[in-house]
């Protein structure tokens, strides 16, 4: 993709509006907080003290509103907390040009870091720069710099102490992912009644696994609905494929593939009624038809092998569905239905936040190494500040820090993000400028009206701000208007300056991705191989149940599924990220990279199907597997190596331990599990699949360089 393209479709982006539920009681809660701190500051300190702590309240609420599983009120109070620490050091600085930039260019190269931590992390950081090179303006003294510093971090007690008093939602989020992954398995029953080898994205049942993380003040207080549901959502899955597919359950035609169709829509109205009662904690609603069509005895009579064993266990696993989402039993019993489950996926804590502080400090120290995506942005975003500072108090607008305030807010690790928000921040700001802009001068508000202006800015925001980023901005920008006009800024000096030095932020963000960038398109091969080794893995654990059932349990299998999906999901987000790069493919092409994805996909699938059948300790061992499972180990990992040295993969290795199992099949004259062996085959064909790709995409030969060609 060209530069002029990439400029155009990151444009697009940021400009783009999107219709999103809207949570208006959340908003109201908290612009009600931030209307209390303003109002408490005005009575007692004044106009400039309500700007400073209105800052604190209003980034508190922001903070609440990013993804993230951990108690709403610690965010708002770390964000109050360490915006006021912010305020406070920046101040302290803040008449030494050369010593507050040091402390800048620190700060904000730490900010960048916290991105390692995760998308909250990073953004609450960049928001306190942000905000720090604002509220270090209104104080005239180290005296008022600590009162300022102190109503900041008040205004993140109130968000915390509005957010414990009046919940809105309590576990909302938890309940929400949890549905979304019992929908996405509903939607993934229907779609095989259809196609009965469609694909599934593993990303809802990893979100649900990651919001099931808990500290252990959560655990004690958790809704005794979100008990034990995700373990029997990770075990449905490959009975809902395993039932489907026609090699490995019912054929693709006949009475039998009817019965199963039948399963399947029913399946598909149990789980949408347990998603919807647990999004909206309510007694499930069966309906009736479904609940029929599980509990009639013809199943047993029509279908045969496989597919019979299938529609017995995703019979029981349903009834575990219905059971847990009505709450039936004592709590108890409850519990040791969650022990049961969690056998599959475990219990999962949460670390506190004290005891998360290391785990962050490693994250951040483990980006410190040359090229990675994270310290090329923390640098990135460091040099932009500092400059787009400088810059700014050169100017003669005398309101300098708009400038690196806008870049970064804008800047993020990935070039389509980056881009996408400068564009929508400008057109943002234009809006919310000149909307502020014309209604100061129809009315001239003083102190108390400027301020509920601002609220009224914020409330649109906090409503708003999923519906796109250049709507956020708007209020935003009004917002900042209207506050600083209360703080006795003057009105004209928030409206060209302010344009112009955003317009200055955003095209020194633009241009520092275009000079050091962190293109993702050229590291698609690694996380190609990466994805290939942990399905590898994924394949061999499972058939080494096959191998030997008494001897290694669920776990080995559980662990290499959760790393073949991390890899998964890693190569989603790079080719995403990738889309909009203007770089060349380097030797991994828009169409090689989709049929590889494919064929690593159902890999995947055909490991699923045998999970689906994974034999119990009495169960007759194969020994022909415990061979197939260390070829795929060491082809898979050969292979990788080969992805990333741009050469397709050779399978001989596989094909021949599939060779040797036959001969010994015949030479014993005894016939393998039809699961297993059915399996290996469907593996292999991935595998060659996967080869065949590359090949055509890179134009090698399987087990030739590629070097130098693209």
């Amino acid at each position: 993709m060209g530069w002029l393209r990439a400029l155009r479709e990151t444009a697009r982006s940021g400009l783009t509006i999107e219709r999103r539920r809207l949570e208006p009681l959340i908003a109201i809660r908290g612009a009600a907080g931030l209307a209390l701190v303003i109002g408490v500051s005005l009575a007692f300190f004044g106009p400039v003290v309500a700007a400073s702590s209105a800052f604190g309240a209003f980034q508190a609420a922001i903070a609440t509103f990013q993804r993230s599983w951990r108690p709403r009120p610690v965010l708002a109070l770390v964000s109050g907390a360490s915006l006021a620490v912010s305020t406070f050091l920046g101040y302290l600085t803040g008449a030494h040009l050369a010593l507050f930039m040091v402390l800048l260019v620190l700060w904000t190269f730490l900010a960048g870091l916290a991105w390692a931590a995760g998308p909250t992390g990073g953004i609450i950081a960049a928001s306190n720069v942000a905000i720090m090179l604002v509220t270090i303006t209104l104080p005239t003294s180290v005296a008022q710099a600590s009162l300022h510093a102190v109503m900041i971090a008040f205004g993140g007690v109130v968000q915390a102490a509005l957010i414990v008093l009046f919940p809105v939602r309590r576990w909302g989020a938890q309940r929400d992912a949890l549905a979304d992954a019992l929908a996405a398995e509903a939607d993934y029953a229907r779609r095989l009644r259809h196609d009965p080898v469609a694909a599934f994205d593993p990303v809802p049942l990893m979100t649900a696994r990651s919001a099931a993380a808990v500290t252990p003040r959560q655990a004690r207080h958790r809704p005794a609905e979100l008990h034990g549901f995700r373990g029997v959502a990770e075990r449905i899955r490959p009975v809902l494929a395993s039932l489907a597919d026609p090699a490995m359950g019912a054929p693709a035609e006949g009475p039998e593939r009817d019965r199963v169709r039948e399963l399947l829509a029913a399946a598909a109205s149990v789980l949408d009624a347990a998603a919807g009662a647990i999004r909206h904690g309510t007694p499930v609603r069966l309906p009736a038809p479904a609940v029929a069509a599980l509990k009639t005895p013809d199943t047993g009579a029509i279908l045969t092998g496989a597919a019979r064993r299938a529609a017995r266990r995703l019979s029981a696993l349903l009834a575990d569905v219905i059971e847990t989402a009505e709450g039936d039993g004592t709590k108890e019993d409850r519990a040791e239905a969650d022990d049961a489950a969690d056998t599959i996926a475990p219990h999962r804590r949460r670390p506190t936040l004290l005891r998360l502080v290391p785990v962050v400090l490693g994250a951040m120290r483990a980006e410190l190494r040359p090229g990675t995506p994270i310290l090329r942005h923390a640098v990135r975003v460091t040099a932009v500040v500092a400059v787009g500072y400088l810059i700014g108090a050169a100017l003669p607008f005398g309101h300098g820090y708009w400038a690196p305030m806008a870049a970064i807010m804008v800047m993020r690790p990935e070039f389509a993000q980056t881009y996408a928000r400068a564009a929508g921040r400008f057109g943002g700001t234009i809006v919310g400028v000149f909307v502020a802009t014309v209604i100061v001068r129809a009315v001239h508000p003083g102190a108390g009206p400027a301020a509920a202006l601002a609220v009224g800015c914020a409330l649109l925001m906090y409503l708003l701000m999923r519906t796109g980023y250049v709507v956020g901005q708007a209020c935003v920008s009004a917002y900042v208007v209207f506050l600083l006009g209360m703080a006795g800024d003057v009105w004209s000096q928030t409206v060209a300056e302010r344009v112009v030095l955003t317009l200055v932020g955003g095209l020194l963000a633009m241009i520092s991705y275009a000079v050091y960038p962190a293109w993702e398109t050229p590291r698609l091969r690694n996380r190609l191989g990466d994805w290939l080794a942990a399905d590898g893995r994924y394949a061999a654990a499972v058939v080494d149940q096959y191998a030997d059932p008494g001897e290694r349990g669920p776990e080995d299998v559980r662990a290499a599924l959760l790393a073949s999906r991390e890899a998964r999901v890693a190569w989603q987000e790079a080719v995403a990220r990738a889309q909009h790069e203007p770089v060349r493919h380097r030797g991994l092409s828009r169409t090689a990279a989709e049929d590889a994805q494919h064929a690593l996909a159902q890999l995947g699938r055909a490991g699923m199907l045998m999970e689906a059948h994974l034999p119990v300790g009495d169960a007759i061992p194969v020994p022909a597997a415990a061979q197939l499972a260390a070829a795929l180990r060491r082809a898979t990992a050969r292979g990788a190596k080969e992805v990333r040295e741009r050469r397709a993969p050779r399978w001989d290795v596989v094909r021949e331990a599939l060779e040797r199992w036959d001969e010994e099949d015949r030479r014993c004259g005894r016939t393998s599990d039809p699961v297993v062996r059915n399996g290996a085959d469907l593996l292999l064909e991935s595998l060659e699949e996967f080869s065949r790709a590359l090949d055509g995409g890179a134009g090698t030969r399987p087990g030739t360089s590629g070097a130098g060609r693209s």
